[in-house]
């Protein structure tokens, strides 16, 4: 504890654990069953509640709220809680809320992901890693976010579904069905796909090769005669051996709700 900075206005409950270098700014509050790994910054006004779980060196921002029971009318005070990796930031006024008895009992975010101003994670989501939710943009229950996704600003995920893995949703999109990965979906009223996300998969380090293999698979996908079923066939019989082929069809064939095509 000689390594920790707790400014004299902040309440920290006697059962948290607070690891070297953790700083909790004026007027903070964190709660009883709450773990802060290293290096971890709590901001002024901020409120950690527990059981909550977090790693290392994360930035938690004045006004962010985390670790609150759920938003859920069947929640009756079950014992759950927030798993949170490393290096995640929670920028001013975001939300994120623990799980339920019914969907597993944990919300759990994994490392490097940035939840700017007043973005709301519900309970019993599954967030990856490297996910960045642009301002106000809000997830509903059980919500299953894959890494390197971005979530643009305004946008809202319906309960159950899923966000593939370095997808990118714009601004101002309403989503009802999961959201395919790599690609680029948006739509305000009647969200569609607009091609893999070529711009955004070259930035985290894509080869040419894997790109072209994705963009002939949503070709087959979307834009030939075949039903979905008769695509993903196709895909697979034209593209063997590909990776990230194999992900975004496994990601389809699995998918409950439907995708946004």
């Amino acid at each position: 504890m000689s390594s920790v900075t707790i400014h004299p206005s902040a309440v920290v409950a006697s059962s948290a654990e607070l690891g070297k270098g953790v700083t909790i700014g004026p007027y903070a509050v964190v709660g009883e069953g709450v773990v802060l790994g290293d290096r971890t910054t709590v901001g002024n006004h901020a409120t950690v509640e527990g059981p909550a779980i977090f790693g290392e060196d994360n930035r938690i921002f004045p006004h962010a709220a985390l670790g609150f029971e759920p938003q859920d009318l069947k929640y009756r005070g079950e014992p759950t809680r927030l798993v949170v990796g490393s290096r995640n930031v929670f920028r001013e006024f975001s939300t994120v809320q623990r799980g339920t008895a019914t969907g597993g009992g944990e919300t759990i975010v994994g490392d490097d992901n940035y939840f700017m101003n007043y973005t709301h994670v519900a309970h019993d989501n599954r967030i990856g890693s490297h996910v960045v939710m642009a301002n106000c943009s809000v997830l509903a229950g059980h919500v299953q976010v894959g890494n390197h996704a971005k979530i643009g600003a305004f946008n809202a995920v319906h309960q159950f579904c899923r966000v593939g893995a370095y997808a990118f949703m714009g601004a101002y999109s309403a989503c009802r069905q999961d959201v395919l990965p790599f690609c680029r979906t948006e739509g305000m009223e009647d969200p569609r796909t607009f091609g893999v996300n070529t711009i955004g998969l070259k930035r985290a380090g894509f080869s040419d090769e894997r790109v072209e293999a994705l963009q002939k698979a949503y070709r087959l996908l979307r834009k030939s005669k075949l039903n979905t079923s008769q695509a993903l066939e196709r895909i697979m019989e034209e593209l063997p051996g590909q990776p990230d082929v194999e992900e975004l069809v496994g990601f389809i064939r699995t998918s409950e709700r439907g995708f946004i095509k």
